[in-house]
């Protein structure tokens, strides 16, 4: 999808990009042992406790996406990564937070022989190790990263294992 300069690409893989997020998002979701909390979209009330509870369940689809385009996409600089990792990191930002999703990145970065200090930020180097890398490589690395992540969660909170499964399967789906 990317590869191309223009705001017309950037705007592509945004576009795609959400989608794929609120695809594995889906709509609303209120699992009182989910650490989130009420999540419409993805939104979670803990992420946007000034929209309220009433503010999450009327969230719009298309309010969640400007929340996306402002707040993670742009914010964080996403859409300067290459397609598809863009898209993936960005899922996993949504999931698990944007300075862990993009940790995740820069230790697949570093093992697949770009050196990157692991900051959590989307920066030149970032962006320059991410091009860098082999882009299959960069996948199944950030894949398998994103798979022992979870992992982890479970092992230091044995209750969030009713999540795994759906977790792991988040981190296979690459596009929308």
């Amino acid at each position: 999808m990317a590869g191309a300069a223009g705001q017309g690409v950037a705007d592509a893989d945004f576009a795609a990009a959400v989608e794929l997020v609120l695809g594995n998002e889906g709509g609303l979701v209120d699992d009182p042992r989910d650490p989130g909390g009420i999540t419409h979209w993805g939104i979670s009330l803990r992420a946007y406790p000034q929209l309220g509870r009433a503010g999450i369940l009327a969230l719009t689809r298309e309010q969640a996406k400007t929340l996306y385009r402002a707040d993670w996409w742009d914010r964080h600089h996403f859409g300067a990564l290459p397609w598809p990792v863009s898209a993936k990191v960005f899922d996993l930002a949504v999931n698990i937070g944007a300075a862990a999703a993009v940790r995740l990145l820069q230790g697949a970065c570093a093992a697949c022989g770009q050196a990157v200090a692991l900051d959590g930020l989307i920066g030149p180097a970032t962006i320059a190790a991410a091009r860098g890398c082999d882009p299959d490589a960069l996948r199944r690395t950030l894949t398998a990263a994103a798979a022992a992540h979870y992992r982890s969660l479970v092992r230091e909170n044995p209750e969030l294992a009713r999540f795994l499964a759906g977790w792991l399967n988040r981190t296979d789906r690459w596009s929308a």
